[in-house]
């Protein structure tokens, strides 16, 4: 099955941002596009402003003029459903409703041939439910863009439940001769990227609702030490408040309220206060002229140690052992084939993140998790109140001659960071063992749908089979709401591997 030929009309219906998004992408891929709106008028204003954004390409060298006065030609707002009746393809951007949407295709499947594809961008609702009202629910298919749809190139073609293989396919490679990076993906809330982004923001949210760190803090660790593009407390409010809660708030219930995909609390408070951040001025930040930026914690300046004594390899944060030698720390190693540490010359310890808390044991201090630990600009450290000051403020120091800057959190199992990698990399293994999608798929959209710096199962590659799960499972001890339980895709996953090991040994 092959994609739709260029001399095959589009229709584009719904002329929102996203459905002049879509339409731009059709037309600049050498279609012929009919916009149609069932307010009246609205579909002429959208050619407008789409053939406005078109001049805007030429005007940045993207775009020829020919091609462009090619596709103003080609470009035709429709007054009514019945001049779609020639299209072979016809993609729906209207309100997230499911009756309005059921009611759109059952009209148009009186008005368009038996051979013309019916796609949906529905984000929230499921694709199988709207195609569930048609008569041939086989050539129905999800085909979610991300706004903006002419820039971001990750478009999931999810096949609903009576979904022809052949309708999937051909939507697939349609989207894949537009330019865009399809990837397939079988209907359950959320798809792929808003299903597994769900703990991105969850375990920022918990982080500050257990007063662990503040916004800013949170935010700044998780680009500077996890290499995300941004925090989950500024992406939310670029997003909108209201917005990014009613995804997870649908995902919730989706899942028959899985204790996984919790609301936040504090989140729901923000939009009730009319806090739905850069749009309305106010967010978890404060936005306009007059407003400071707000600052994460940033310890001050500690003497370095000047030993460590290392206990095991340090696991996914074995580069650091390399980077203190660098900075001319003496480090003595020691095998401990039960530890995974250093030793300070106060006797005191540093760990990585593992799920427990400092509290539990003498004189410990976490530090999270990170995607480089040389090139990461920040690290977070995690302390009890019994923690002695002098352990960490050697911990404090030994980063700090690193070159990184150092952020104090609260008590909080499993940081910042890893607890969100962490919850990622399960969703995802819970996903393939479920069908969902494969596992390359998933880490394609994660990375270009919400910008990620790896896939989940690159993360996991990376971090060992075993260490999500490890980490997960003692997190479910400090809290078995189920929250963090594994997943049984994850257990057999890190049982896999232990098994092997041990039958080598």
């Amino acid at each position: 099955m092959t994609a739709l030929d260029l001399s095959s009309p589009v229709a584009v219906v719904g002329t929102g941002t996203m459905g002049q998004g879509i339409a731009q992408v059709a037309l600049v891929a050498g279609h012929r596009v009919r916009l149609y709106d069932a307010v009246p008028g609205r579909a002429q204003e959208a050619a407008a402003a789409t053939r406005a954004r078109l001049d805007r390409l030429v005007e940045k060298d993207r775009l020829t003029t020919a091609d462009r006065d090619a596709a103003h030609d080609r470009l035709l707002p429709a007054a009514d459903l019945a001049e779609l009746a020639d299209c072979s393809l016809v993609v729906e951007a209207v309100l997230e409703r499911l009756d309005a949407k059921q009611e759109l295709f059952r009209a148009l499947e009186d008005v368009v041939g038996e051979d013309c594809l019916l796609a949906t961008n529905t984000s929230s609702l499921s694709v199988t439910a709207i195609g569930g009202a048609l008569r041939s629910p086989g050539r129905f298919v999800g085909l979610h863009f991300f706004n903006p749809a002419p820039l971001l190139p990750l478009v999931e073609v999810v096949s609903g439940f009576a979904t022809d293989v052949s309708s999937a396919t051909r939507a697939y490679e349609m989207a894949r001769a537009w330019g865009k990076t399809p990837v397939a993906c079988a209907d359950t809330p959320g798809f792929i990227v808003n299903r597994l982004a769900r703990p991105f923001y969850a375990e920022a949210f918990a982080v500050y609702e257990a007063q662990g760190a503040d916004p800013a803090t949170i935010d700044a660790v998780l680009r500077e030490s996890g290499g995300f593009r941004m925090g989950a407390f500024e992406l939310t409010d670029l997003i909108g408040q209201d917005v990014n809660e009613s995804v997870t708030h649908s995902v919730w219930q989706s899942f028959f309220q899985d204790v996984r995909f919790t609301p936040s609390l504090a989140q729901r408070r923000l939009v009730e206060s009319g806090r739905l951040g850069r749009k309305s001025g106010q967010g978890w930040y404060e936005y306009g002229d007059d407003a400071e930026p707000a600052e994460p914690h940033t310890a001050e300046k500690a003497r370095p140690p000047a030993y460590v004594v290392a206990e095991g390899d340090l696991g996914p944060a074995s580069d650091l052992l390399a980077l203190i030698r660098e900075a001319g720390i003496v480090v003595r190693e020691e095998d401990e084939d039960h530890g995974t540490r250093l030793v300070l010359p106060s006797g005191g310890q540093l760990a990585l993140a593992d799920g427990q808390t400092s509290v539990e044991f003498r004189d410990v201090v976490y530090f999270d998790l990170a995607l480089d630990y040389r090139r990461a600009t920040r690290i977070a450290l995690s302390a009890s109140q019994d923690t002695a000051q002098q352990t960490l403020a050697e911990a404090v120091g030994l980063f700090q001659a690193l070159g990184k800057d150092v952020s104090l959190i609260g008590d909080v199992p499993g940081m910042i960071v890893a607890r969100t990698v962490a919850r990622i990399v399960d969703l995802a293994h819970d996903a393939v063992a479920k069908g969902v999608a494969t596992e390359e798929d998933i880490d394609t959209a994660m990375r270009q749908g919400v910008n990620y710096p790896l896939g989940p199962f690159e993360w996991s590659r990376r971090l060992g089979r075993n260490w999500a799960y490890a980490l997960l499972d003692d997190l479910h001890l400090r809290d078995p709401s189920g929250r963090y339980a594994p997943s049984l895709a994850l257990y057999r996953h890190a049982y896999a591997s232990d098994k092997r090991e041990g039958s080598t040994s």
